[in-house]
């Protein structure tokens, strides 16, 4: 072999620019990243997963407590069905063949203690690091692919706190909560003015049409670029096109009238210290907005990380923030505090269970139609540990009543649970971030 033909093949020519955008009227459309757009030893292939078909009417409702729970008054005794319950999960005692409960379970190399939080519905690893970016979240993944179906692809909830959210979009861009109730409501229940709906209408309007508008200059892109780009465009231009669709879905929405519900509008307690009580408003929310199938995907941070000393907790007098109380240093006066913090987060856990039962929905209650996911991303607030995360998982039509117990060193993944959960919503995926699989021990009903 010869000097010439043994060299390595450096290409000349120049990519094409990453601020290259189409335009048309008005509208101007950045383009994905291409293969052209990078020197030519740096280009790699890609894939893009197929969309999953439509599935029934299942609904999921998860929730990340960032501050997490006592594990020594949190995990049962044993595995199994035979389970020795704990002091908090007595109080649910009632629904025990409505939950699983899990130990030994973690996200792979999520760390950091408290920025972990917005990491629960996502698992991307270490969120402290300078370089972390996000990925898409569980309830957003849900709602790409059956969001349509809604009026709202999905619910981004919190208490106490308009920054921290379990929500991030494809892109893993973070979606900003609502804390307020009463305006979640509103925009679920009340009817805006016809000039309100037609102002609506008019915004998805210009959405609309969009490749329509810059058709001959994607097609002169697409003779220009290689055949990995060509595929990669037309991917993305279905997925504008797609896109377009979900506008149009969402235009179909706005003409119709919103569900009906006897019910007033919650009202917000103004203080950060009525805690408890904006977390038993976000969770009737919760069932109302799938009542009416209004949503089949919400998320709920509860940020007890920026919570002040909680108020109208019964029998013992919480004196410090949540905060400072989750660093106990094994403080008897401090975990005792905990712990009636804890059990009423638990007392209200069950109220939940026990309103969605209540609901039928065609042979079934709304329970058994909706997967509530309820943990947090530490294990232990009181040393920053990411590891041995205390997850409830209820209803969503699977075989419950059991502690499923992994080892507690060397954690299970908590994203084959997601996967399973995926599927249970009739997404047919067999991966969510650091997954290898479904949830061993875990079966659908």
């Amino acid at each position: 072999m010869n000097s010439k033909s043994s060299a390595p093949f450096i290409a000349t020519r120049r990519p094409i620019s990453r601020r290259r955008f189409l335009q048309g009227t008005g509208i101007a459309l950045a383009l994905p990243l291409l293969d052209s757009m990078l020197p030519s030893f740096a280009r790699a292939a890609s894939s893009a997963a197929p969309l999953a078909p439509g599935a029934p009417p299942r609904r999921m409702f998860a929730v990340c407590n960032n501050l997490g729970l006592l594990g020594r008054d949190f995990f049962p005794q044993g595995a199994g069905r035979d389970y020795v319950a704990s002091p908090y999960l007595q109080l649910l005692q009632e629904h025990r063949n409505d939950f699983t409960v899990f130990s030994g379970v973690s996200h792979p190399s999520v760390d950091s203690g408290h920025p972990a939080d917005v990491c629960f519905l996502t698992a991307a690893p270490h969120p402290g690091s300078g370089s972390f970016h996000n990925t898409i979240s569980l309830d957003q993944h849900i709602a790409e692919h059956l969001g349509t179906l809604t009026r709202f692809p999905s619910l981004t909830l919190s208490v106490n706190t308009r920054s921290r959210s379990l929500s991030c979009t494809g892109t893993g861009v973070a979606i900003p909560p609502e804390d307020k109730a009463a305006e979640v409501f509103k925009q679920l229940f009340l009817q805006g003015t016809q000039a309100e709906v037609d102002a609506q209408i008019l915004k998805l309007d210009t959405g609309r049409s969009i490749l329509d508008t810059v058709a001959q200059q994607a097609k002169n892109l697409q003779r220009s670029v290689g055949a990995n780009d060509r595929d990669r465009l037309d991917q993305y231009f279905t997925s504008v096109r797609d896109l377009e669709h979900r506008l149009q879905e969402s235009q179909g929405w706005e003409t119709k009238p919103k569900p009906v519900v006897h019910v007033p509008v919650p009202v917000d307690p103004a203080s950060p210290a009525a805690y408890m009580a904006k977390v038993k408003l976000m969770y009737d929310l919760a069932g109302l907005a799938f009542q009416t199938d209004s949503t089949r995907s919400i998320s709920l941070m509860l940020d007890s990380a920026s919570t002040p000393a909680v108020e109208g907790i019964p029998d013992v007098p919480i004196t410090e923030g949540y905060h400072n109380l989750s660093h106990h240093g094994k403080s008897p006066e401090k975990l005792a505090q905990l712990k009636a913090l804890d059990l009423v987060h638990m007392k209200l856990l069950a109220n939940l269970y026990t309103d969605l039962k209540a609901v039928s929905e065609g042979g079934e209650s709304l329970l058994d139609r909706t997967m509530v996911l309820y943990g947090s991303n530490l294990g232990d607030a009181n040393a920053h540990v990411c590891t041995n995360m205390p997850v409830i998982f209820a209803g969503g039509g699977f075989r419950h009543g059991q502690h499923l117990g992994f080892d507690r060193e060397r954690n299970y993944p908590l994203p084959n649970l997601f996967v399973s959960m995926l599927q249970r919503m009739g997404i047919e995926e067999d991966k969510f971030a650091s997954s290898t699989g479904t949830m061993r021990g875990l079966e659908m009903a």
